[in-house]
């Protein structure tokens, strides 16, 4: 049975990690950052939730009959 032959795996595994990098950081240099960096002001909207005001009534399982 052939050996396999293990000596270009470290330069195909340092190739790829690199390209890896290469292909993040062009990536990342397309996004477009915003010029201000001061927070905006956030408005508390307090949203009307149905059920917070409506009654339910939960049910209890059948008994079952005694044997």
């Amino acid at each position: 049975m052939p050996q396999l032959n293990t000596m270009p795996w470290p330069m195909i595994i340092t190739t790829m990690i690199m390209t890896l990098f290469i292909v993040m950081q062009v990536k990342i240099s397309k996004y477009s950052y915003p010029n201000s960096l001061t927070p905006k002001p956030i408005n508390k909207t307090t949203q009307h939730a149905p059920w917070k005001t409506k009654w339910t009534k939960i049910y209890l399982p059948p008994l079952l009959p005694p044997q």
